[in-house]
């Protein structure tokens, strides 16, 4: 089974790019995030022409989410049950056994601002319900863009990132707290190229100097850990015309029902 994550940062404008990874890698399920549409906008029809049944949850102008699944998607949820939330972010659904998590995490601006205590009581409210949901459903993934680079090394420059959003120590402690739930970052399993990014800023030629961090992530319940075959970045579409500022990751494994 081969999972992705992209972060389309618009998906009027990528949905050509995002027609053309799925012929390319055929994905099984894929969640996408900024779709930035209403939900009466949202191109379903081309993506159901390519073989895809597809759950969206979007907004205008910012946010939103999808799942796309070559298989049908049950139980099916929007963000976070209990959680007040304006904001389109979370999409959810059970494709052959395996409970998927596409997530949108916020961006936080800054430390100390009020967005930066909204993706507090955010982390904290998934981090509630997820424990839940793992026991009700133990095969499960989460994966999206999570706006936190979990270690160092997942940041062209530390020093310079230090402390500034994406890399506090308050959003390393929730990510951590996702893993103790029994989470497993799925990229870190395998040995990876240093200076592995999955994002890339538009400005000041970030991507030509390859100065990104890694905030695409996917997370896999310990149960799933030894189906794990393969988790990658794919920095290609990165490289069209009009590109996302994100990169889509996959993760390939052995079925859930299996």
């Amino acid at each position: 089974m081969k999972l992705a994550t992209w972060n389309v940062n618009s998906l009027t404008v990528r949905l050509p790019q995002l027609l053309e990874w799925l012929a390319a890698h055929q994905p099984d399920a894929m969640v996408l995030q900024e779709i930035k549409l209403a939900d009466d906008k949202f191109p379903h029809e081309p993506i159901e022409a390519a073989g895809y049944e597809v759950q969206w949850f979007g907004q205008k102008t910012y946010n939103g989410v999808a799942l796309l699944s070559r298989r049908p998607i049950a139980d099916i949820v929007r963000n976070i049950p209990g959680f007040t939330d304006d904001s389109a972010r979370v999409i959810t659904g059970t494709v052959d056994g395996l409970r998927i998590v596409g997530a949108y995490f916020p961006n936080g601006q800054a430390p100390g601002s009020d967005k930066f205590e909204y993706k507090m009581q955010w982390l904290r409210a998934l981090r509630d319900w997820l424990r839940e949901e793992l026991a009700a459903d133990p095969k499960l993934v989460l994966l999206g863009d999570f706006n936190i680079a979990p270690e160092d090394r997942d940041v062209h420059d530390p020093v310079a990132w230090a402390g500034q959003i994406h890399c506090t120590d308050e959003e390393r402690g929730h990510f951590r707290q996702l893993l103790a739930l029994g989470l497993v970052d799925a990229f870190r399993l395998f040995d990876q190229a240093p200076k592995s990014w999955s994002w890339w800023d538009y400005r000041n030629l970030a991507f030509r100097r390859n100065q990104g961090l890694r905030i695409d992530l996917v997370l896999v319940s310990e149960a799933l850990r030894g189906a794990v075959r393969e988790c990658a970045i794919d920095k290609a579409p990165r490289k069209a015309e009009r590109p996302s500022d994100h990169a889509p990751v996959w993760l390939q494994m052995e079925d859930a029902a299996a």
